[in-house]
Protein backbone atom coordinates (compact mmCIF):
# COMPACT_ATOMS: atom_id res chain seq x y z
CA UNK A 1 0.00 0.00 0.00
CA UNK A 2 1.18 3.67 -0.55
CA UNK A 3 -0.29 6.57 1.26
CA UNK A 4 0.40 10.32 0.25
CA UNK A 5 0.59 12.45 3.32
CA UNK A 6 2.25 16.05 3.39
CA UNK A 7 3.71 15.67 0.26
CA UNK A 8 5.63 12.04 1.28
CA UNK A 9 4.79 8.97 0.04
CA UNK A 10 4.62 5.72 3.01
CA UNK A 11 5.36 2.24 2.22
CA UNK A 12 2.78 0.01 3.73
CA UNK A 13 2.64 -3.69 4.58
CA UNK A 14 3.29 -5.58 1.33
CA UNK A 15 0.93 -7.94 1.94
CA UNK A 16 -2.20 -6.15 1.65
CA UNK A 17 -3.62 -6.40 -1.99
CA UNK A 18 -4.83 -2.83 -1.57
CA UNK A 19 -3.52 0.76 -2.21
CA UNK A 20 -4.81 3.84 -0.08
CA UNK A 21 -5.03 7.32 -2.59
CA UNK A 22 -5.09 10.30 -0.37
CA UNK A 23 -7.27 13.11 -2.24
CA UNK A 24 -4.86 16.33 -0.62
CA UNK A 25 -3.43 18.00 -3.72
CA UNK A 26 -5.06 15.91 -6.20
CA UNK A 27 -6.79 16.14 -9.63
CA UNK A 28 -7.72 14.32 -12.59
CA UNK A 29 -9.05 14.88 -15.77
CA UNK A 30 -12.27 12.94 -16.43
CA UNK A 31 -14.44 13.27 -19.75
CA UNK A 32 -12.08 16.71 -20.68
CA UNK A 33 -13.41 18.71 -17.38
CA UNK A 34 -10.77 19.04 -14.73
CA UNK A 35 -12.06 16.99 -11.15
CA UNK A 36 -11.04 18.31 -8.13
CA UNK A 37 -10.64 15.82 -5.52
CA UNK A 38 -10.66 17.66 -2.84
CA UNK A 39 -13.86 19.25 -3.73
CA UNK A 40 -15.41 16.04 -4.83
CA UNK A 41 -13.76 13.93 -1.68
CA UNK A 42 -12.98 16.46 1.59
CA UNK A 43 -11.63 14.46 4.46
CA UNK A 44 -11.44 11.04 2.39
CA UNK A 45 -8.74 8.30 1.87
CA UNK A 46 -9.35 6.08 -1.64
CA UNK A 47 -8.75 1.92 -0.71
CA UNK A 48 -7.74 0.38 -4.04
CA UNK A 49 -8.80 -3.03 -4.63
CA UNK A 50 -5.73 -4.17 -5.97
CA UNK A 51 -2.23 -3.47 -5.76
CA UNK A 52 -1.11 -0.52 -7.89
CA UNK A 53 1.76 -1.32 -9.78
CA UNK A 54 4.79 0.58 -10.59
CA UNK A 55 4.04 2.06 -14.03
CA UNK A 56 1.34 4.57 -12.27
CA UNK A 57 4.07 5.54 -9.24
CA UNK A 58 4.80 8.91 -10.03
CA UNK A 59 9.27 8.87 -10.24
CA UNK A 60 9.10 12.48 -7.90
CA UNK A 61 6.36 12.02 -5.05
CA UNK A 62 6.96 8.27 -5.55
CA UNK A 63 2.93 7.96 -5.21
CA UNK A 64 0.14 7.63 -7.70
CA UNK A 65 0.11 9.65 -10.47
CA UNK A 66 -2.76 12.03 -10.43
CA UNK A 67 -3.37 13.65 -13.73
CA UNK A 68 -0.98 11.17 -15.37
CA UNK A 69 1.73 13.50 -18.11
CA UNK A 70 4.60 11.96 -19.92
CA UNK A 71 7.95 13.13 -20.82
CA UNK A 72 10.01 12.64 -24.25
CA UNK A 73 11.79 9.90 -22.05
CA UNK A 74 8.65 7.96 -21.69
CA UNK A 75 8.53 8.09 -18.17
CA UNK A 76 4.91 9.37 -16.21
CA UNK A 77 4.55 11.97 -14.20
CA UNK A 78 1.88 13.62 -11.63
CA UNK A 79 1.26 17.01 -14.16
CA UNK A 80 1.52 19.16 -10.42
CA UNK A 81 5.32 17.30 -10.21
CA UNK A 82 6.44 17.55 -13.36
CA UNK A 83 5.80 21.30 -13.42
CA UNK A 84 7.45 21.99 -10.33
CA UNK A 85 10.39 19.67 -11.21
CA UNK A 86 10.35 22.23 -14.32
CA UNK A 87 9.97 25.22 -12.96
CA UNK A 88 12.61 24.46 -10.19
CA UNK A 89 15.62 23.52 -12.62
CA UNK A 90 17.28 25.13 -16.02
CA UNK A 91 17.70 21.85 -16.73
CA UNK A 92 14.93 19.50 -15.48
CA UNK A 93 16.09 15.54 -15.87
CA UNK A 94 14.34 12.83 -15.51
CA UNK A 95 14.95 10.89 -11.58
CA UNK A 96 15.14 7.44 -13.52
CA UNK A 97 17.01 8.26 -16.84
CA UNK A 98 19.02 11.47 -16.09
CA UNK A 99 17.31 12.39 -19.35
CA UNK A 100 16.72 16.16 -20.37
CA UNK A 101 13.06 16.96 -20.15
CA UNK A 102 11.78 19.36 -22.67
CA UNK A 103 8.86 21.13 -21.84
CA UNK A 104 7.35 21.08 -25.93
CA UNK A 105 7.61 17.03 -25.58
CA UNK A 106 5.83 16.51 -22.32
CA UNK A 107 1.99 15.74 -23.19
CA UNK A 108 -1.04 14.43 -21.25
CA UNK A 109 -1.39 10.49 -21.13
CA UNK A 110 -4.58 10.02 -21.51
CA UNK A 111 -4.36 6.13 -21.64
CA UNK A 112 -2.90 5.87 -18.68
CA UNK A 113 -5.55 8.41 -17.17
CA UNK A 114 -8.56 6.04 -18.28
CA UNK A 115 -6.62 2.76 -16.59
CA UNK A 116 -6.50 4.79 -13.76
CA UNK A 117 -10.01 5.59 -13.51
CA UNK A 118 -10.69 1.81 -15.00
CA UNK A 119 -9.09 0.82 -11.24
CA UNK A 120 -11.47 -0.60 -8.71
CA UNK A 121 -11.56 1.11 -4.92
CA UNK A 122 -13.71 0.78 -2.31
CA UNK A 123 -16.46 2.99 -1.09
CA UNK A 124 -15.13 5.81 0.78
CA UNK A 125 -17.91 4.76 3.65
CA UNK A 126 -16.00 1.53 3.64
CA UNK A 127 -16.05 1.07 7.11
CA UNK A 128 -20.10 0.46 6.84
CA UNK A 129 -20.40 0.24 3.15
CA UNK A 130 -18.87 -3.00 0.93
CA UNK A 131 -19.76 -1.78 -2.44
CA UNK A 132 -16.61 -1.96 -4.66
CA UNK A 133 -16.49 0.58 -7.75
CA UNK A 134 -14.27 2.12 -10.55
CA UNK A 135 -13.10 5.15 -9.48
CA UNK A 136 -14.74 6.57 -12.51
CA UNK A 137 -18.37 5.92 -10.83
CA UNK A 138 -17.31 6.58 -7.06
CA UNK A 139 -18.82 10.09 -7.05
CA UNK A 140 -22.44 8.74 -8.82
CA UNK A 141 -22.48 5.56 -6.12
CA UNK A 142 -21.50 8.69 -3.18
CA UNK A 143 -24.69 10.10 -4.63
CA UNK A 144 -26.96 7.39 -3.23
CA UNK A 145 -24.25 5.61 -0.87
CA UNK A 146 -27.11 5.30 2.45
CA UNK A 147 -23.67 5.50 4.75
CA UNK A 148 -22.94 8.92 3.01
CA UNK A 149 -22.80 11.83 5.70
CA UNK A 150 -25.32 14.55 4.97
CA UNK A 151 -26.40 17.70 6.56
CA UNK A 152 -29.95 17.76 7.52
CA UNK A 153 -31.63 20.04 5.62
CA UNK A 154 -34.03 21.60 8.59
CA UNK A 155 -33.12 25.46 8.86
CA UNK A 156 -30.42 25.93 11.53
CA UNK A 157 -29.55 22.29 12.24
CA UNK A 158 -26.10 21.88 11.01
CA UNK A 159 -25.56 17.94 12.11
CA UNK A 160 -24.58 15.66 9.65
CA UNK A 161 -26.77 12.41 8.80
CA UNK A 162 -25.91 8.80 7.42
CA UNK A 163 -28.26 9.31 4.11
CA UNK A 164 -30.27 6.13 5.30
CA UNK A 165 -30.91 7.84 8.20
CA UNK A 166 -31.74 11.08 7.59
CA UNK A 167 -35.12 11.14 7.37
CA UNK A 168 -35.94 9.79 10.62
CA UNK A 169 -33.78 12.56 11.67
CA UNK A 170 -36.06 14.84 9.56
CA UNK A 171 -39.40 13.63 11.08
CA UNK A 172 -38.40 12.81 14.71
CA UNK A 173 -35.27 13.79 16.24
CA UNK A 174 -34.48 17.28 14.15
CA UNK A 175 -34.90 20.05 16.93
CA UNK A 176 -35.35 22.06 13.93
CA UNK A 177 -38.20 20.33 12.11
CA UNK A 178 -41.21 22.06 11.92
CA UNK A 179 -44.24 21.26 14.16
CA UNK A 180 -48.00 23.15 14.65
CA UNK A 181 -48.76 24.74 17.69
CA UNK A 182 -51.54 23.15 19.44
CA UNK A 183 -53.04 26.45 19.92
CA UNK A 184 -52.86 28.65 16.93
CA UNK A 185 -51.81 26.09 14.21
CA UNK A 186 -48.83 27.55 13.13
CA UNK A 187 -45.42 26.06 12.71
CA UNK A 188 -42.35 26.52 14.37
CA UNK A 189 -39.12 25.01 14.86
CA UNK A 190 -39.30 22.03 17.76
CA UNK A 191 -36.64 23.80 19.75
CA UNK A 192 -38.83 27.45 19.99
CA UNK A 193 -41.93 25.53 20.11
CA UNK A 194 -41.85 25.60 24.09
CA UNK A 195 -41.15 29.77 23.88
CA UNK A 196 -43.65 30.29 21.78
CA UNK A 197 -45.90 28.00 23.53
CA UNK A 198 -45.32 31.06 26.76
CA UNK A 199 -46.55 33.93 24.01
CA UNK A 200 -49.00 32.34 21.70
CA UNK A 201 -51.63 34.63 21.61
CA UNK A 202 -54.12 31.29 20.92
CA UNK A 203 -53.47 29.39 24.62
CA UNK A 204 -55.77 29.16 27.20
CA UNK A 205 -54.14 31.25 30.34
CA UNK A 206 -55.98 31.61 33.98
CA UNK A 207 -58.08 34.33 34.71
CA UNK A 208 -56.50 36.01 37.41
CA UNK A 209 -59.19 36.94 39.29
CA UNK A 210 -61.89 33.46 38.42
CA UNK A 211 -61.54 30.12 37.50
CA UNK A 212 -62.29 30.68 33.84
CA UNK A 213 -59.22 29.57 31.43
CA UNK A 214 -58.94 32.25 28.57
CA UNK A 215 -57.39 32.62 25.65
CA UNK A 216 -54.50 35.30 26.09
CA UNK A 217 -55.50 37.62 22.81
CA UNK A 218 -58.89 37.66 24.94
CA UNK A 219 -57.72 38.35 28.46
CA UNK A 220 -57.92 42.33 28.44
CA UNK A 221 -61.85 41.59 27.47
CA UNK A 222 -62.64 39.38 29.99
CA UNK A 223 -61.50 41.86 32.50
CA UNK A 224 -64.68 43.78 31.52
CA UNK A 225 -66.99 40.61 32.10
CA UNK A 226 -64.94 39.11 35.15
CA UNK A 227 -67.44 38.21 37.81
CA UNK A 228 -64.73 38.12 40.24
CA UNK A 229 -63.26 41.70 39.31
CA UNK A 230 -63.63 43.89 41.45
CA UNK A 231 -66.11 47.48 40.19
CA UNK A 232 -67.74 50.49 41.30
CA UNK A 233 -71.44 50.68 41.43
CA UNK A 234 -73.28 52.21 38.40
CA UNK A 235 -74.52 54.84 40.90
CA UNK A 236 -71.35 56.25 42.20
CA UNK A 237 -71.62 58.98 40.46
CA UNK A 238 -74.74 59.96 42.31
CA UNK A 239 -72.92 59.13 45.68
CA UNK A 240 -73.04 55.61 46.08
CA UNK A 241 -69.89 54.30 47.71
CA UNK A 242 -70.44 50.10 46.90
CA UNK A 243 -67.27 48.80 45.03
CA UNK A 244 -67.04 44.88 45.01
CA UNK A 245 -67.00 41.93 42.72
CA UNK A 246 -69.27 42.20 39.66
CA UNK A 247 -71.35 39.18 40.41
CA UNK A 248 -72.06 41.12 43.92
CA UNK A 249 -72.16 44.61 42.39
CA UNK A 250 -75.30 43.04 39.88
CA UNK A 251 -77.25 41.71 42.75
CA UNK A 252 -76.66 45.52 45.11
CA UNK A 253 -77.68 46.85 42.48
CA UNK A 254 -81.10 44.99 41.81
CA UNK A 255 -81.55 44.83 45.69
CA UNK A 256 -80.53 48.69 46.38
CA UNK A 257 -82.77 50.40 43.95
CA UNK A 258 -84.92 52.47 46.13
CA UNK A 259 -81.77 53.82 47.81
CA UNK A 260 -80.16 54.57 44.47
CA UNK A 261 -83.24 56.13 43.64
CA UNK A 262 -83.22 58.36 46.68
CA UNK A 263 -79.45 59.39 46.08
CA UNK A 264 -80.57 60.31 42.05
CA UNK A 265 -83.04 62.27 43.41
CA UNK A 266 -80.94 63.66 46.00
CA UNK A 267 -78.19 64.50 42.73
CA UNK A 268 -80.71 66.03 40.79
CA UNK A 269 -81.43 68.56 43.55
CA UNK A 270 -77.96 69.43 44.28
CA UNK A 271 -77.81 69.82 39.94
CA UNK A 272 -80.99 72.17 40.27
CA UNK A 273 -79.30 74.40 43.01
CA UNK A 274 -76.43 74.49 40.83
CA UNK A 275 -78.79 75.73 37.67
CA UNK A 276 -80.36 78.17 39.60
CA UNK A 277 -77.16 79.42 41.05
CA UNK A 278 -76.01 79.81 37.48
CA UNK A 279 -78.71 81.80 35.84
CA UNK A 280 -78.37 84.23 38.83
CA UNK A 281 -74.10 84.47 37.85
CA UNK A 282 -75.76 84.77 34.39
CA UNK A 283 -78.10 87.41 35.49
CA UNK A 284 -75.42 89.22 37.21
CA UNK A 285 -72.76 89.17 34.58
CA UNK A 286 -75.46 90.17 32.32
CA UNK A 287 -76.08 93.27 34.21
CA UNK A 288 -72.51 93.95 34.39
CA UNK A 289 -72.61 93.55 30.63
CA UNK A 290 -75.37 96.15 30.26
CA UNK A 291 -73.07 98.28 32.34
CA UNK A 292 -69.84 98.02 30.38
CA UNK A 293 -72.35 98.14 27.49
CA UNK A 294 -73.55 101.63 28.68
CA UNK A 295 -69.68 102.70 29.48
CA UNK A 296 -68.84 101.70 26.31
CA UNK A 297 -71.50 104.32 24.51
CA UNK A 298 -70.71 106.93 26.76
CA UNK A 299 -66.86 106.58 26.04
CA UNK A 300 -68.06 106.33 22.25
CA UNK A 301 -70.11 109.30 22.42
CA UNK A 302 -67.50 111.04 24.47
CA UNK A 303 -64.73 110.24 21.55
CA UNK A 304 -67.41 111.85 19.18
CA UNK A 305 -67.44 114.92 21.09
CA UNK A 306 -63.79 114.90 20.97
CA UNK A 307 -63.55 114.68 17.04
CA UNK A 308 -65.68 117.19 17.00
CA UNK A 309 -63.84 119.50 19.12
CA UNK A 310 -60.50 119.00 17.49
CA UNK A 311 -62.29 118.83 14.27
CA UNK A 312 -62.90 123.02 15.29
CA UNK A 313 -59.91 123.56 17.13
CA UNK A 314 -57.80 122.19 13.34
CA UNK A 315 -60.40 124.83 11.66
CA UNK A 316 -60.08 127.93 14.37
CA UNK A 317 -55.80 126.98 13.91
CA UNK A 318 -56.37 126.97 9.91
CA UNK A 319 -58.12 130.78 10.81
CA UNK A 320 -55.07 131.69 13.03
CA UNK A 321 -52.60 130.60 10.61
CA UNK A 322 -54.16 132.60 7.54
CA UNK A 323 -54.33 135.54 9.88
CA UNK A 324 -50.73 134.95 10.79
CA UNK A 325 -50.22 135.11 7.33
CA UNK A 326 -51.81 138.16 6.89
CA UNK A 327 -50.15 140.13 9.38
CA UNK A 328 -46.75 138.79 7.88
CA UNK A 329 -47.62 140.29 5.16
CA UNK A 330 -48.80 143.34 6.47
CA UNK A 331 -45.63 143.65 8.39
CA UNK A 332 -43.71 143.39 4.80
CA UNK A 333 -46.03 146.42 3.84
CA UNK A 334 -45.01 147.95 7.03
CA UNK A 335 -41.05 147.87 6.82
CA UNK A 336 -41.56 149.58 3.37
CA UNK A 337 -43.54 152.51 5.05
CA UNK A 338 -40.81 152.53 7.85
CA UNK A 339 -38.58 153.42 5.05
CA UNK A 340 -40.19 156.56 4.88
CA UNK A 341 -40.89 159.45 7.37
CA UNK A 342 -44.03 158.55 9.84
CA UNK A 343 -46.19 160.50 11.66
CA UNK A 344 -46.48 160.32 15.69
CA UNK A 345 -50.19 159.23 14.51
CA UNK A 346 -49.13 156.33 12.60
CA UNK A 347 -46.52 155.44 14.93
CA UNK A 348 -49.12 154.96 17.27
CA UNK A 349 -51.79 153.33 15.18
CA UNK A 350 -48.76 150.37 13.95
CA UNK A 351 -48.03 149.58 18.04
CA UNK A 352 -51.60 149.25 18.70
CA UNK A 353 -51.27 146.87 15.63
CA UNK A 354 -48.40 145.10 16.68
CA UNK A 355 -49.52 144.72 20.16
CA UNK A 356 -52.73 143.32 18.48
CA UNK A 357 -50.99 141.28 16.83
CA UNK A 358 -48.82 140.09 19.76
CA UNK A 359 -52.56 139.07 21.45
CA UNK A 360 -53.32 136.77 18.52
CA UNK A 361 -50.42 135.08 18.08
CA UNK A 362 -50.46 134.32 21.82
CA UNK A 363 -53.98 132.95 21.86
CA UNK A 364 -53.03 131.06 18.63
CA UNK A 365 -50.29 129.01 20.95
CA UNK A 366 -52.54 128.85 23.72
CA UNK A 367 -55.10 127.52 21.15
CA UNK A 368 -52.07 124.87 19.73
CA UNK A 369 -51.13 123.55 23.54
CA UNK A 370 -55.24 122.97 24.06
CA UNK A 371 -55.55 121.08 20.98
CA UNK A 372 -52.81 118.80 21.80
CA UNK A 373 -53.90 117.89 25.66
CA UNK A 374 -57.40 116.85 23.60
CA UNK A 375 -55.46 114.92 21.01
CA UNK A 376 -53.81 112.91 24.17
CA UNK A 377 -57.10 112.54 26.03
CA UNK A 378 -58.73 110.87 22.78
CA UNK A 379 -56.31 108.98 22.05
CA UNK A 380 -56.45 107.45 25.99
CA UNK A 381 -60.27 107.25 25.26
CA UNK A 382 -59.76 105.20 22.47
CA UNK A 383 -57.62 102.59 24.09
CA UNK A 384 -60.12 102.49 26.75
CA UNK A 385 -62.73 101.89 24.44
CA UNK A 386 -60.76 99.21 22.89
CA UNK A 387 -60.01 96.96 26.26
CA UNK A 388 -63.81 97.35 27.07
CA UNK A 389 -64.93 96.01 23.43
CA UNK A 390 -62.35 92.91 23.96
CA UNK A 391 -63.62 92.43 27.23
CA UNK A 392 -67.09 92.89 26.25
CA UNK A 393 -66.60 90.42 23.81
CA UNK A 394 -64.56 87.96 25.85
CA UNK A 395 -67.47 87.77 27.93
CA UNK A 396 -70.20 87.17 25.60
CA UNK A 397 -67.93 84.31 24.24
CA UNK A 398 -67.54 82.60 27.89
CA UNK A 399 -71.33 83.34 28.44
CA UNK A 400 -72.03 81.33 24.98
CA UNK A 401 -69.51 78.73 26.16
CA UNK A 402 -71.20 77.93 29.98
CA UNK A 403 -74.63 78.16 28.24
CA UNK A 404 -73.85 75.49 26.01
CA UNK A 405 -71.19 72.83 27.71
CA UNK A 406 -71.78 69.93 28.90
CA UNK A 407 -70.34 67.63 32.32
CA UNK A 408 -72.23 64.69 32.52
CA UNK A 409 -70.49 62.86 29.43
CA UNK A 410 -73.33 63.92 26.93
CA UNK A 411 -73.58 66.06 23.79
CA UNK A 412 -76.31 66.91 22.31
CA UNK A 413 -75.27 68.79 18.57
CA UNK A 414 -76.71 70.40 16.40
CA UNK A 415 -75.83 70.55 12.82
CA UNK A 416 -77.21 73.64 10.59
CA UNK A 417 -76.89 74.00 6.85
CA UNK A 418 -76.56 70.07 6.14
CA UNK A 419 -76.98 69.80 2.18
CA UNK A 420 -74.18 73.21 1.72
CA UNK A 421 -71.60 71.55 4.46
CA UNK A 422 -72.24 68.23 2.90
CA UNK A 423 -71.18 69.34 -0.51
CA UNK A 424 -67.98 71.36 0.45
CA UNK A 425 -66.69 68.34 2.45
CA UNK A 426 -65.31 70.19 5.14
CA UNK A 427 -64.72 69.05 8.46
CA UNK A 428 -67.34 69.93 11.67
CA UNK A 429 -65.85 70.06 15.17
CA UNK A 430 -68.48 70.08 18.12
CA UNK A 431 -68.30 72.46 21.15
CA UNK A 432 -66.25 70.56 23.95
CA UNK A 433 -68.12 68.73 26.53
CA UNK A 434 -66.88 66.97 29.88
CA UNK A 435 -67.26 63.61 31.55
CA UNK A 436 -67.49 66.02 34.75
CA UNK A 437 -66.74 69.33 36.02
CA UNK A 438 -63.21 67.95 36.53
CA UNK A 439 -63.52 65.06 33.98
CA UNK A 440 -62.25 64.07 30.59
CA UNK A 441 -62.18 66.98 27.97
CA UNK A 442 -63.92 65.89 24.70
CA UNK A 443 -65.37 67.19 21.39
CA UNK A 444 -67.08 65.16 18.14
CA UNK A 445 -65.64 65.83 14.64
CA UNK A 446 -68.24 64.94 11.55
CA UNK A 447 -67.54 64.41 7.85
CA UNK A 448 -71.05 65.25 6.43
CA UNK A 449 -69.51 64.17 2.56
CA UNK A 450 -67.71 61.16 4.15
CA UNK A 451 -63.91 60.65 4.81
CA UNK A 452 -61.42 58.12 3.56
CA UNK A 453 -63.25 55.27 1.87
CA UNK A 454 -66.54 56.58 2.63
CA UNK A 455 -65.63 60.23 0.74
CA UNK A 456 -68.70 60.37 -1.33
CA UNK A 457 -70.64 58.03 -0.25
CA UNK A 458 -71.17 58.04 3.91
CA UNK A 459 -71.48 60.14 6.63
CA UNK A 460 -68.20 59.61 9.04
CA UNK A 461 -68.02 60.59 12.62
CA UNK A 462 -65.33 60.30 15.29
CA UNK A 463 -64.89 61.59 19.05
CA UNK A 464 -62.02 63.49 19.55
CA UNK A 465 -59.82 63.64 22.98
CA UNK A 466 -58.77 67.28 24.04
CA UNK A 467 -56.23 68.82 26.18
CA UNK A 468 -57.99 69.46 29.37
CA UNK A 469 -57.19 71.32 32.91
CA UNK A 470 -57.51 68.05 35.12
CA UNK A 471 -55.60 65.56 32.82
CA UNK A 472 -52.95 65.26 35.05
CA UNK A 473 -55.38 64.05 37.95
CA UNK A 474 -57.00 61.66 35.36
CA UNK A 475 -56.17 57.84 34.75
CA UNK A 476 -54.66 57.22 31.31
CA UNK A 477 -55.06 55.92 28.51
CA UNK A 478 -59.06 56.39 28.44
CA UNK A 479 -61.17 53.57 28.42
CA UNK A 480 -64.85 54.58 28.67
CA UNK A 481 -67.17 53.34 26.40
CA UNK A 482 -68.62 55.50 24.07
CA UNK A 483 -72.04 55.74 22.31
CA UNK A 484 -72.22 58.04 18.69
CA UNK A 485 -75.61 58.59 17.20
CA UNK A 486 -77.69 60.22 14.84
CA UNK A 487 -81.00 61.84 16.10
CA UNK A 488 -84.18 60.35 14.65
CA UNK A 489 -86.48 63.95 14.26
CA UNK A 490 -90.28 61.92 13.49
CA UNK A 491 -90.58 60.87 17.19
CA UNK A 492 -90.14 57.20 16.35
CA UNK A 493 -86.77 57.37 18.21
CA UNK A 494 -85.23 54.99 15.45
CA UNK A 495 -81.84 56.64 15.98
CA UNK A 496 -78.76 55.74 14.19
CA UNK A 497 -76.92 54.08 16.94
CA UNK A 498 -72.92 52.53 16.94
CA UNK A 499 -70.49 52.36 19.80
CA UNK A 500 -67.00 51.26 20.51
CA UNK A 501 -65.06 50.87 23.63
CA UNK A 502 -61.54 52.47 23.20
CA UNK A 503 -58.26 50.45 22.45
CA UNK A 504 -55.36 50.63 25.75
CA UNK A 505 -52.90 50.76 22.61
CA UNK A 506 -54.48 53.26 20.32
CA UNK A 507 -52.70 57.07 20.56
CA UNK A 508 -56.01 58.63 20.32
CA UNK A 509 -56.71 57.85 23.79
CA UNK A 510 -53.51 58.85 25.63
CA UNK A 511 -53.39 61.53 27.29
CA UNK A 512 -53.33 64.80 24.98
CA UNK A 513 -49.60 66.70 24.42
CA UNK A 514 -51.50 69.06 21.98
CA UNK A 515 -54.61 70.94 21.90
CA UNK A 516 -56.51 67.54 20.51
CA UNK A 517 -55.38 63.72 20.00
CA UNK A 518 -56.55 61.93 16.27
CA UNK A 519 -60.08 61.56 16.34
CA UNK A 520 -61.22 58.12 16.37
CA UNK A 521 -64.66 56.87 15.33
CA UNK A 522 -66.47 54.94 12.13
CA UNK A 523 -65.49 56.51 8.52
CA UNK A 524 -69.09 54.55 7.05
CA UNK A 525 -71.15 55.94 10.22
CA UNK A 526 -74.25 55.87 7.75
CA UNK A 527 -74.42 55.76 4.12
CA UNK A 528 -76.50 59.25 2.58
CA UNK A 529 -78.79 57.28 1.21
CA UNK A 530 -80.20 55.73 4.40
CA UNK A 531 -79.44 58.80 6.06
CA UNK A 532 -81.38 61.05 3.42
CA UNK A 533 -84.08 58.89 2.66
CA UNK A 534 -84.75 56.72 5.50
CA UNK A 535 -88.27 54.45 5.63
CA UNK A 536 -89.41 54.98 9.14
CA UNK A 537 -87.24 57.93 10.52
CA UNK A 538 -86.75 61.27 9.92
CA UNK A 539 -82.63 62.41 10.58
CA UNK A 540 -82.23 65.69 8.00
CA UNK A 541 -85.49 68.28 8.88
CA UNK A 542 -85.22 71.64 7.88
CA UNK A 543 -81.70 71.18 6.71
CA UNK A 544 -80.76 70.45 10.00
CA UNK A 545 -78.89 67.24 11.64
CA UNK A 546 -79.06 65.69 15.16
CA UNK A 547 -75.95 64.23 16.34
CA UNK A 548 -75.56 63.12 19.87
CA UNK A 549 -72.55 61.35 21.67
CA UNK A 550 -72.88 59.41 25.22
CA UNK A 551 -69.69 58.55 27.19
CA UNK A 552 -70.64 55.99 29.52
CA UNK A 553 -69.25 57.23 33.02
CA UNK A 554 -69.48 54.41 35.37
CA UNK A 555 -66.24 54.00 37.77
CA UNK A 556 -64.81 57.54 37.36
CA UNK A 557 -64.31 59.29 40.62
CA UNK A 558 -65.15 63.33 40.87
CA UNK A 559 -61.58 64.86 42.38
Amino acid sequence: MFMRSEGSVILMSAEENECVWSREQSRLCLNGVKLELESLLPARTLHFVERIGEQYMCPVCKSVVLNPHQAGCGHIFCYQCIRTLMDSQTSPQCPFDNMLIKSDEVFQDNCCRRELLNLEVYCTNASSCSHKITLRHLQDHLKCCEYESVQCSNQGCTEDIHRKDLLEHQQSGCLFRLELCTHCRKAYPLAQLKNHGAICPEAEVDCPKCVQRIRRNKIHEHVVECPEEAIDCSYRKYGCSTRAKRALVQIHEKTEFNHHVLLILESNSKLEKQVEDLQQDLIHRHSVLQDHSLLVDTLDREVTKCDRTLSGHSCTLEEQRECVSSVQQQLQALRCVLGADLGQDQLQSLRASLDSLRQRVDDAEALREHLGVLEQTAKRHSRLLSIHVEQLQSNEERFRHLESTSYDGKLIWKVREYRRRKESGAPLSAAPFYTSRSGYKLSARVYLGGDGPGRGTHLSLYLMLMRGDFDSLLPWPFHQPVVLSVLDQSGARNHLTMGFTPDPDNDSFYRPRSEANKAAGFQLFVSHTNLETPKNAVYVRDDTLFIKVQVDTGGLEDL
